[in-house]
């Protein structure tokens, strides 16, 4: 992972929420502070999707994702409740993560047909070299770890809501990062290794194109 970027994340996703969330409720009610300590996370993710340039499934993942969640913290109408929805989101969430597994279509993939798409290699080769044995496994081990990711985040923060109360925020903020980073490095893990077998076959793909070029 990027220096940059993992320290754009702790500044965005850990430092500013503190501080707007323990300096905030000093002028403001909890709910207010709370809502504000999410604009930076908010403001960020908007920056990254812009600059990343991450369009079709994924950027729909991202945008929409962030609408309901703005939406639900807005019509939460105190901290607690907001804290309480959070996780009744994050739940939905794992609910489509599991049927998107069933139905065998991982979002995982997608995002991964996406991403190879902004490389130069168009979306339906893509999806049928993902879909072969050997490789789609893969892929529905990774959206099953997006199921597993969903359950143990809501389990944590039940746990810190229910012992700590709307106090326990800060260490919400500061364990669902730490909690984000390693499932993310576990996810990041799984893709580089499906990048091998998916890069010989481009390879081999650009040398054909290559040849049939010079007999031109």
């Amino acid at each position: 992972m990027n220096r940059k970027l993992i320290i754009l994340d702790i500044v965005c996703f850990v430092v500013l929420p503190l501080v707007i969330w323990n300096y905030g409720r000093v002028f403001f009610s909890d709910y207010i502070a709370m809502l504000l300590s999410t604009v930076p996370g908010f403001m960020y993710t908007i920056y990254r999707f812009r600059v990343e340039r991450q369009f079709h499934i994924t950027g729909l993942f991202i945008i929409t994702s962030l609408f309901i969640g703005t939406t639900v913290d807005l019509l939460s109408g105190s901290a607690e409740r907001m804290l309480w929805n959070q996780i009744y989101l994050g739940l939905f969430y794992v609910v489509v993560h599991f049927i998107a597994l069933v139905i065998r279509r991982p979002f995982a993939l997608y995002f991964a047909v996406d991403f190879v798409y902004l490389q130069g290699h168009p979306r339906e080769e893509t999806k049928r070299l993902f879909y072969q044995k050997g490789i789609f496994m893969w892929f529905q081990m990774i959206q099953l770890l997006f199921v597993i990711r969903g359950l143990f985040m809501a389990g944590l923060n039940t746990w810190l809501l229910k012992t700590y109360g709307v106090d326990g925020y800060n260490q919400m903020i500061i364990y669902r990062q730490i909690a984000g980073w390693f499932f993310g490095l576990l996810v990041a893990g799984m893709y580089i290794y499906i990048n091998v077998p998916v890069r010989k076959y481009f390879q081999k793909q650009d040398a054909k194109t290559r040849e049939k070029a010079e007999q031109i």
